[in-house]
């Protein structure tokens, strides 16, 4: 563990000049807190949720909360991107919308219709984990290996579409990491509707970011083994590449771990911008992590397991750090302040038009933590 860098809380660098003015929102993995801090890093908003997040928090442009929280007891505990609840609250705090499911994974999106597309763990036929390849002998959960289902929620909780998507994978090409367990093919970690109503995700125990097509569930393009490592959070950017957070665990051409952001054109399959640390190592993260572009060119990124928050132009300078301050102890990481993601709101976001964002009125917090 870096202790000098444990040492650090929340605002470290930002430069006014060339980081991209907004508000960050984030939720810590083992608190029942989603926080948004201006760019000073001093609260402006929060939500007390009744569970801890499984794992994700976002911003709709309607200015509600769309959250997903770890039931309990989990039906997966050995999962770590297990849910089991997404709820819908508003600004204040009221639950506006529902939805419970005991093999409900983490990923979830709300789609432009109004739906929510939802992942949830499915067992595997023995037929097809029998043709699996890769991964740890013997270590299929009680026998079984699962996969990731997805399926379409319409307000009134009716799925109108599913999607098996070990059903779409080929065991000859979508070969587990052999440093991982059997119990998982392939670990879905990411959602993300593209223009054309496609799905983009993540199979992190591949190394695989695939879309999806939506009206024959097929899995029509996919990139990724040999060049990334158990990523996250692919994205698609206006000039048509996809942003991603190459986390690099299991890296298999390095001598050192490390994690990055990289864009990708997917029509070339070439990596046309990277971001990674001088030296490399200082940015890392076994989990989780992600990276968004923001209206400015600049990349905004977390480096889940040290609670980092990191902005960087495209020349790749560093504009604006903030170090997640609220921390929590657990039973396998330790004293933590680990968070799955963050995003950053401009002030225009149609979420936050009329909501009051003054610092103030977490005066107490911000003596501590700001």
């Amino acid at each position: 563990m870096n202790y000098q860098r444990r040492s650090l809380n929340g605002l470290t660098h930002y430069v006014p000049s060339k980081a991209f003015n907004g508000y960050s929102l984030f939720a810590p993995l083992f608190g029942k807190d989603v926080w948004i801090i201006d760019m000073q890093g001093r609260v402006v908003h929060r939500w007390k949720m009744p569970l801890m997040p499984g794992v994700d928090a976002e911003l709709l442009p309607t200015g509600n909360l769309l959250w997903s929280g770890k039931s309990q007891p989990m039906k997966f505990p050995v999962f770590g991107g297990s849910g089991g609840l997404i709820l819908e609250e508003d600004w204040d705090g009221n639950v506006l919308w529902e939805y419970e499911d005991p093999n409900l994974s983490h990923c979830f999106c709300r789609l432009k219709n109004g739906n929510t597309l939802v992942a949830r763990w499915e067992p595997i036929p023995d037929d097809i984990t029998k043709r699996v390849k890769g991964g740890l002998p013997g270590t299929e959960l009680e026998g079984i290996m699962y996969g990731c289902g997805i399926q379409e929620i319409t307000p009134s909780k009716e799925i109108v579409w599913e999607c098996l998507t070990y059903e779409k994978l080929d065991p000859e090409i979508d070969i587990l990491c052999p440093c991982c367990p059997r119990d998982r093919w392939t670990n879905l970690n990411a959602l993300y509707e593209l223009p054309d109503g496609d799905i983009l995700v993540s199979f992190r125990l591949i190394d695989t970011i695939g879309i999806i097509d939506k009206a024959t569930g097929e899995l029509k393009w996919r990139w990724g083994p040999g060049v990334v490592s158990h990523q996250h959070n692919p994205n698609l950017l206006e000039n048509g590449n996809i942003l991603l957070f190459d986390n690099g665990a299991h890296r298999k051409v390095t001598w050192s771990n490390y994690s990055r952001a990289v864009e990708m054109n997917p029509k070339t399959g070439e990596i046309e911008w990277e971001y990674m640390a001088d030296p490399p190592g200082d940015l890392y993260t076994f989990v989780c992590g992600s990276a968004h572009r923001m209206p400015n060119g600049n990349t905004l990124m977390c480096e889940t397991c040290m609670g980092r928050f990191l902005e960087v132009t495209p020349d790749k300078e560093t504009v604006w750090e903030y170090v997640n301050p609220f921390y929590f102890d657990h039973h396998m990481y330790g004293r933590n302040n680990m968070a799955f993601r963050v995003y950053r709101y401009g002030p225009d976001y149609p979420g936050l038009q009329g909501k009051d964002l003054d610092p103030e009125q977490y005066s107490a917090i911000n003596t501590i933590y700001a």
